[in-house]
């Protein structure tokens, strides 16, 4: 299909983060239910609500528009949300876990905010200033949501994984130097029975 003005390519992004959205509405309650922090767990639910609320929006920048927004699959959120469930099936300690999910939930989010952005241009130059406004509501809430993430990594998530780290690191060299010692044992065993054999050939 061929885009010969900015308005049809501005329809046809709008399309596609309609799509992405709709995509990211459907993944949230998994990543909600496999986080362990209460703060994520909060913060993923509320942007689950934030997101019909951009739907809800995005309808009304298509009828603003006088369109209807076309069926189109968004290939590059269907990728990144293919990353995050393929992280939620690996096992991992519960602040690793979180960790993880952060980093997923963010990509989504710098996804949308470039997108978002872009979309707000492109409603600037074509004098469309309602529509603008409302994607620029809509990019201030995803950069919102994306500097709730980063304050929850840094203040409480990244700490405990590291501390988790640190735990397996003390628990791997305990278990070496309990393994150390009983191979010390087994030797100082073995030196006294060859020195009773000793005794017993003299």
């Amino acid at each position: 299909m061929r885009i010969e003005t900015l308005e049809k390519l501005f329809l046809e992004e709008l399309a596609d983060i309609r799509s992405a959205e709709q995509q990211t509405l459907k993944a949230l309650p998994k990543m909600v239910k496999a986080a362990n922090d209460a703060e994520l767990k909060e913060s993923l639910e509320e942007h689950r609500r934030v997101t019909e609320e951009h739907l809800e929006r995005l309808d009304r920048i298509f009828e603003l528009m006088g369109q209807r927004p076309a069926a189109k699959k968004c290939k590059g959120m269907a990728g990144l949300l293919d990353e995050a469930q393929e992280v939620l099936k690996k096992e991992m300690d519960p602040a690793l876990m979180d960790a993880a999910i952060i980093a997923a939930a963010q990509r989504v989010e710098h996804y949308e905010m470039a997108v978002y952005g872009t979309l707000r241009s492109f409603a600037d130059q074509l004098g469309s200033g309602e529509v603008a406004r409302l994607l620029e509501r809509t990019l201030d809430e995803e950069k919102e949501a994306d500097l709730q993430l980063t304050e929850i990594a840094h203040s409480v998530v990244n700490p405990q994984a590291a501390e988790e780290e640190e735990g397996d690191d003390e628990a791997r060299a305990a278990a070496a130097d309990d393994d150390e010692e009983d191979d010390e044992e087994e030797d100082l065993e073995e030196d006294v029975e060859l020195e009773e054999v000793e005794e017993l050939e003299r």
